[in-house]
């Protein structure tokens, strides 16, 4: 009989392409993670996993496994589904990745009423980048996820995920209230040639977006500081080593140094999308994070 649990892992394994990064992605160790693929080659009597320089690969038993694997946990997923559903049950362990201002934003507060409301209900929160998120998702290992997709930015989603938009999401130019671009109405790339911005890294859907945002204007936008977090963002506008274009979602208060000055032509908006195994469409649990996503997303785009 194949271990459900050492399959998990080889899967974890073929979506993180580690045994280091599968094992942080799972919550073990490496050496766990090791040792479950090994006991899944003895029972499967076939090589799963074969070492390339320092990593490793699976072998065409192992790519099999993991694709006709895949297809048995979704059937299993769907089966205890609807076993909730039909208890009418929200309880159990769900995992939850989002982008953080999102966390910050959408999630933390859903997540805390749900707790109150839902008492056999376990929910743990993790901040993944959107594609990350779309992975982990797809491969198993998070169960609902926040991700975000700006203009015509493509989010490759695979079939069997499911969406449901949440709420749309305003960016805003930030500057420093000394900044001779503070007293404007609104502001468009050809008025931001020649300053410097403070941007998240290179790869990831924001930095895309505010490249995007000066097609035909003839020049990128310069940048001046790297920063994952947009309340570092923030700091750096305030100290006056740029400007940056931060969402409204999950945004502290600017406080008195900063302004924030829409932005036109384009209006950086972004669709904040609850991503979902169809298979997990039954779950109470499931349904229920996602309501209440939905109410808390209305919420905010009416305020």
């Amino acid at each position: 009989m194949i271990d459900l649990d050492a399959l998990l892992s080889l899967r974890a394994v073929a979506t993180h392409g580690t045994v280091g990064a599968a094992a942080e992605a799972l919550g073990f160790t490496p050496s766990a993670v090791s040792q479950q693929v090994k006991r899944l080659e003895r029972q499967t009597g076939v090589p799963l996993l074969e070492r390339v320089g320092r990593g490793v690969m699976l072998t065409r038993h192992g790519q099999h496994l993991v694709e006709e694997g895949g297809r048995l946990l979704r059937d299993l997923e769907q089966l205890e589904s609807g076993l909730h559903r039909q208890a009418g049950t929200v309880a159990g362990h769900l995992r939850l990745a989002a982008f953080s201002t999102a966390t910050r934003g959408l999630v933390a507060p859903v997540v805390g009423t749900l707790l109150a409301e839902h008492p056999d209900l376990r929910i743990t929160l993790t901040d993944r980048e959107p594609w990350d998120t779309v992975d982990l998702v797809a491969a198993g290992q998070v169960d609902v996820g926040v991700v975000h997709r700006w203009g015509d930015v493509p989010l490759d989603v695979p079939d069997h995920v499911e969406r449901r938009v949440l709420a749309t999401d305003v960016a805003d130019v930030v500057v420093h209230r000394d900044h001779p671009l503070a007293g404007r109405s609104t502001l468009t790339p050809s008025d931001l040639l020649d300053e410097g911005w403070v941007a998240t890294p290179e790869g990831t859907i924001c930095r895309q977006w505010l490249r995007r945002m000066y097609d035909g204007t003839g020049r990128p936008p310069l940048i001046a500081h790297e920063s994952m977090e947009f309340d570092s963002h923030l700091a750096l506008v305030r100290a006056g080593l740029g400007i940056a274009l931060v969402p409204r979602m999950g945004r502290g208060p600017l406080g008195a140094e900063l302004v924030a000055v829409p932005a036109t032509e384009p209006r950086p908006v972004r669709e904040v999308i609850a991503v979902h195994r169809r298979s997990m469409g039954a779950s109470p649990a499931v349904v229920a994070v996602l309501d209440a996503l939905t109410g808390a997303g209305a919420r905010l785009g009416s305020g």
